[in-house]
């Protein structure tokens, strides 16, 4: 779909007189290799040990490069004003019946709603706790794991000490609490509660979904 829509926006851009037009390159994925990588918090102490909170830098390199031309609002710096740019997406969001990003937001709600109800488990408030008298031994105060990452001291563009040594803290009391693993038990309990009541209204974002990417492979496949 990602693929039919740069393709049809183009065209669009083109008849409307922008033929040097080029869409801004796709944002990349920076830390995270997946949706659950990283999200209860780092895990990889080898990398703790050089960038603190921090991705690799040669990944960081490259999803800043990418947002220097755009690439978060889907613009470029080099393309034209955003007018004619809004009317093509409008006109090829119709085409294709909507985005990708329309058919995942029940599933991203439902998800995000777990997430923050499975810090109340009592299975996960107890490894917090565990976790938080672990930190405390160790000179830091944080109340929760991610607490922690976001600390607004680890906010400056470079990697201090000081950060490299909570992380190296931080890792070394979640596997002593194994809090990550007793989070993710308690959120994909939730999730899995979660799609049994929603299920009927996700299979049909899901049907929706497969008919406007096979709309979306016509697209692409007439190109050819």
């Amino acid at each position: 779909m990602a693929q039919a829509k740069g393709t049809l926006i183009g065209d669009c851009m083109k008849k409307a007189g922008y033929g040097q037009w080029h869409p801004a390159p796709e944002l990349p994925r920076v830390g995270s290799k997946t949706l659950t990588d990283w999200r209860y918090g780092i895990h990889d102490g080898r990398l703790a040990q050089s960038r603190g909170y921090r991705a690799e830098a040669s990944e960081q390199a490259a999803y800043d490069a990418a947002v220097n031309v755009g690439a978060v609002d889907g613009t470029s710096s080099l393309g034209p004003d955003g007018q004619a740019l809004q009317v093509c997406r409008g006109e090829v969001r119709n085409l294709l019946k909507g985005d990708v990003v329309d058919y995942g937001e029940e599933a991203q709600k439902l998800g995000n709603e777990a997430f923050l109800r499975s810090k109340e488990e009592p299975a996960v408030a107890a490894a917090f706790a565990a976790w938080s008298s672990c930190m405390k031994e160790k000179g830091y105060t944080y109340k929760q794991p991610l607490d922690a990452s976001d600390d607004p001291r680890f906010g400056s563009r470079d990697v201090s000490q000081e950060e490299i040594a909570t992380a190296v803290a931080d890792i070394a009391c979640r596997d002593k609490t194994h809090v990550a693993k007793i989070w993710w038990e308690a959120e994909t309990s939730l999730q899995t509660a979660s799609l049994e009541k929603h299920a009927e209204s996700l299979n049909k974002s899901r049907e929706d979904m497969d008919t406007a990417a096979k709309a979306a492979a016509d697209v692409l496949a007439g190109k050819q």
